[in-house]
């Protein structure tokens, strides 16, 4: 492909496949009388397509068998030439998984099994009866089905760069073209100076995804700025928080926009080579982003003479071995270049020196996403969402004590009310809020006093925690917060690259008195520690690992201190997690000497004969939990 006419009308010819997976598919086929509209980049013609999610989620809930079951049972009623199968990304809407939506309709079914796939072959596709029962529940309103946009999950998103996951096929470029992909890079190539693009970014206010949130347009104007024989454009796919898959979503659903984009930057900022680090634990996104490549090479989007502009740009991919830290950038550049995945002092920072030595541009994969919808709709449409100084939307993985996990893209300003109460449909068994942390291991824990706080990189700051990369873990009441601190600490020390003195030795020492306090085994002295060797890290570590490593145990000090007193001055854990500070007892007027625990208890904790109340033995009891979980008639309880 060498010119924008190519490029266009491959685009008028997928547009209106994409069009069919629409929530209004039928009244654009009623408006336009499009009767060949369903022709796919074979040219074949389909009345109804079938999508199926082939994110990582679903995947592992047996969504291939299911799509492999589907089309053998379309071919045995005769319906190969009408209905096509689609293999998308990920939907967002996790928890319901495996998930099923047929178009035009719109018709949402969750939790879909193999067995189910012969009934809604022969009734839904064969003879156009919905089979209800398998329906996302809340599409069905008054025996009327609703569109799923309008459900509470997806009415508040706005997607931007989630706007192709579950809608596209991610191993096909024509589709992607067929959203108006590859159109940015062709504006660009053809209508743009460089400093033209970074321009753009900057009016658009868009600010790193990644965690940090530094202005992109100027990470690209400082690069650009750097004269040097070669350039780099680098993007950071090592999503290593605990709970998000942001950016593993997008490369499934989307790996296309992430090569327009840095495309993009590599003209921006004088470069002819880029590379996306990604984790070897993603094969899915691993395996997108080589059919990506290959398809986008065959094209002609990568490589000599891009649209005949005379410019040239190629990606590779690099895998990682799952290393925390290699998030960092200069340990991801160090990694990328053969070294152990360790930070470098800055400055020099990499858009003077970064990637052998020349200047470099990374971002994350989110923000990739969301430039070439800038390009195409103007700085002032991004802008015009979100806050005044945090432009746009952001993506969240929700996780934790929430009905609905999965992927959500809220523009900036978003309360976390909004978020946790109608996006996530709340605490599941009628408990009570208590905390969400962002951010990861470098973020805060946001308690219930904060819930209408507008979310946005400044105000999360304000409240000790940050935005990171996206992860969004919610608590409820039986969540101990000294645990989560304790949780995160562990995940940061194994982490630790070990290079300084402070991260290496003072994350494990702040960790060991975390699990005195856990164990009801520390005094005030050592939480007068913990918070002076908190302090101490944040102002002596290297990189970002280790000088955000203690705000999960500053923000729970700073919000759930109590907490932390009541481990340590009345050696009890409020919430009833902590082992050690536990004790199981036995409620002598629902107990009806069964003698049931008795026989379940592995250490003969508990005393009692047949039809006597019985009682626990504390220094024998081991506190596993066997004696309640087997108890009929609730008389065990701990506290």
């Amino acid at each position: 492909m060498k010119s924008l006419e190519q490029l266009h009308e491959i685009c008028e010819r997928m547009r209106k496949v994409v069009q069919l997976r629409e929530e209004n598919a039928k009244e654009i086929l009623e408006k336009a009388a499009m009767c060949e509209s369903g022709k796919d980049a074979d040219g074949n013609t389909y009345r109804t397509h079938v999508l199926v999610c082939g994110g990582t989620g679903c995947t592992s809930s047996g969504s291939a068998r299911i799509r492999e079951r589907l089309e053998k049972e379309i071919e045995a009623n005769g319906l190969s030439d009408e209905v096509c199968v689609v293999k998308t990304g990920c939907f967002g809407l996790c928890a319901l998984g495996p998930i099923m939506i047929v178009y035009p309709e719109g018709t949402f079914y969750s939790m879909v099994q193999e067995e189910d796939i012969p009934e809604i072959v022969t009734e839904h596709l064969l003879k156009g009866n919905v089979v209800k029962h398998l329906l996302y529940e809340e599409t069905v309103k008054a025996d009327k089905i609703i569109p799923l946009n309008e459900t509470n999950f997806y009415k508040k998103q706005h997607r931007v760069a989630l706007r192709n996951c579950g809608v596209i096929n991610p191993e096909k470029i024509d589709e992607y073209i067929g959203t108006g992909g590859y159109e940015a890079l062709g504006i660009v190539l053809t209508e743009k100076k460089p400093e033209d693009v970074i321009q753009i970014l900057l009016d658009s206010g868009l600010r790193g995804r990644g965690g940090a949130g530094f202005p992109t347009g100027l990470k690209w104007k400082f690069a650009a700025g750097n004269d040097a024989d070669q350039k780099y454009v680098c993007c950071n796919a090592d999503e290593g928080d605990p709970g998000a898959f942001m950016d593993r979503s997008v490369l499934e659903g989307d790996p296309h926009v992430v090569l327009e984009a840095m495309t993009i930057a590599g003209y921006a900022i004088g470069a002819s080579q880029g590379y996306i680090y990604v984790r070897a634990e993603y094969p899915i996104a691993i395996e997108r982003l080589e059919i990506a490549i290959r398809q986008a090479r065959e094209y002609g989007m990568l490589g000599k003479d891009i649209f005949g502009s005379g410019f040239d740009f190629d990606i590779d991919l690099r895998l990682g071995a799952g290393a925390f830290v290699c998030g960092e950038e200069t340990a991801l550049m160090t990694s990328i270049e053969g070294n152990r995945g360790e930070p470098r002092p800055r400055p020099p920072f990499p858009a003077l020196k970064g990637l052998f030595q020349k200047p470099t541009i990374l971002n994350n994969v989110e923000t990739w996403a969301n430039i070439p919808q800038i390009i195409l709709k103007g700085p002032e449409w991004f802008a015009g969402m979100g806050t005044e100084k945090s432009k746009g939307t952001k993506v969240f993985a929700l996780g934790g004590k929430i009905h609905n996990t999965g992927l959500v893209e809220i523009p900036m300003g978003t309360t976390l009310r909004e978020i946790v109460e109608e996006i996530g449909g709340g605490i599941p068994n009628g408990k009570k809020f208590k905390a969400a942390q962002t951010g990861g291991p470098s973020g805060g824990c946001i308690p219930a006093e904060h819930l209408d706080v507008p979310i946005d990189y400044d105000n999360l700051m304000e409240i000790g925690s940050m935005m990171g990369s996206g992860g969004l873990i919610v608590m409820d009441e039986n969540t101990c917060m000294v645990d989560i601190a304790k949780f995160f600490l562990e995940f940061t020390v194994d982490e630790s690259c070990g290079k300084c003195t402070p991260c290496r030795i003072g994350t494990r020492r702040m960790l060991e008195l975390l699990d005195k306090i856990t164990k009801g085994q520390a005094t005030m002295e050592d939480l007068d520690k913990l918070e002076e060797l908190c302090y101490h890290l944040k102002d002596n570590s290297l990189c970002a690992l280790g000088q955000t490593a203690p705000n999960p145990v500053l923000s729970t000090l700073r919000y759930f201190r109590d907490e932390y007193i009541a481990h340590i001055v009345d050696k009890k854990c409020p919430a009833g997690v902590c082992k050690e500070l536990l004790q199981y007892k036995i409620d002598a007027d629902k107990c009806k000497g069964c003698t049931l625990c008795a026989r379940t208890c592995p250490n003969n904790a508990i005393i009692g004969s047949v039809k006597e109340v019985h009682m626990i033995d504390q220094s024998r009891c081991v506190k596993c939990g066997a004696c309640m979980e087997k108890c009929r008639f609730g008389a065990i309880y701990k506290e």
